[in-house]
């Protein structure tokens, strides 16, 4: 006997009340809501602006008056983490839609249409997967030159290969549906098919994707700081402070341990909420 579902009861609501009961996936949603709260207001939660310079407070460990330290020409180190944490949230969020306005269309074309485009777009996704991403990144990025928007280009156009496989995989399970040939025999176009019908029975994996492909990207930014090949300073950039100050973590042990604690803490997070939303939109999770 199947049990009544609530009022207002639906996949985004129940998937809603299933994630809320991951209460480890809430903690690390609630932390990346504050990290992302405190990067929109930086010029406002920080003691100071990042590129702020005073040689007489250089070297500073740790204290009341500076909660990270400082690093050598005296900037304030926790101001400069809040503004690159602004670095690692648009790379995350704005490399992954590049990711996804390449990967969606083309696994739903290779999907979809199957046959000669299916066979088109699985080669162009095997040759993508010869190289390793970070190593075709730092290729892009020795090519284009150091800066925002080369990273983010860089970063975007070589991480929708999964994104392009997990379309695909849904599409072809999809097509069948009986819902897809009714729309197909009431003379739907090939578009209004996928955009109306197939895309949104879709989303689901899409949205986990995309919440698991967010720390990649912002690890993949951080490993091509570290390298030299990210942000220009004086922006600052979690991997890009490591870098800069490796040298000196011998004896200043705060100018690596702060950014490195910060990369781990929004990977881990955004891993975690990936793993709640997984769970929740998961169907076999219904009561």
């Amino acid at each position: 006997m199947n049990t009544p579902k609530p009022a207002g009861s639906g996949l985004w609501q129940d998937a809603l009340r299933r994630f809320a009961k991951n209460k480890l996936s809430v903690t690390a949603a609630l932390i990346i809501i504050m990290i992302t709260f405190m990067a929109i207001f930086a010029p406002w939660v920080s003691p100071a602006h990042y590129s702020e310079a005073n040689f007489d407070d250089a070297w500073q460990f740790p204290s009341l008056t500076h909660p990270m330290g400082t690093d050598s020409i005296g900037r304030d180190y926790f101001s400069r983490i809040i503004y690159g944490a602004r670095i690692s949230l648009i790379i995350g969020f704005v490399a992954q839609m590049i990711s996804l306005l390449i990967g969606v269309p083309l696994g739903a074309i290779a999907g979809f249409l199957g046959g000669r485009a299916d066979y088109i777009v699985m080669r162009l996704v095997d040759v993508m997967s010869v190289f390793p991403s970070l190593l075709f990144a730092i290729l892009i990025m020795a090519w284009l030159g150091s800066g925002l928007t080369n990273v983010l280009f860089a970063i975007g156009v070589t991480g929708w290969v999964g994104v392009c496989r997990l379309v695909r995989a849904q599409f072809l399970s999809l097509r069948e549906s009986d819902f897809v040939r009714s729309a197909r025999s009431m003379g739907a176009s090939n578009t209004r098919i996928i955009v109306r019908h197939m895309l949104p029975n879709a989303l689901s994996p899409i949205i986990v994707g995309l919440a698991m492909g967010i720390p990649q990207a912002i690890f993949a930014e951080a490993g091509l700081s570290f390298l030299g090949l990210g942000i220009n300073p004086p922006t600052p950039s979690w991997g890009q402070m490591v870098s800069s100050h490796l040298p000196n973590v011998i004896y200043y042990w705060h100018l690596a341990l702060f950014p490195v604690f910060m990369i781990a803490l929004i990977m881990l997070g955004f891993s975690l909420v990936g793993d709640g939303l997984r769970d929740a939109l998961d169907p076999r999770m219904n009561e």
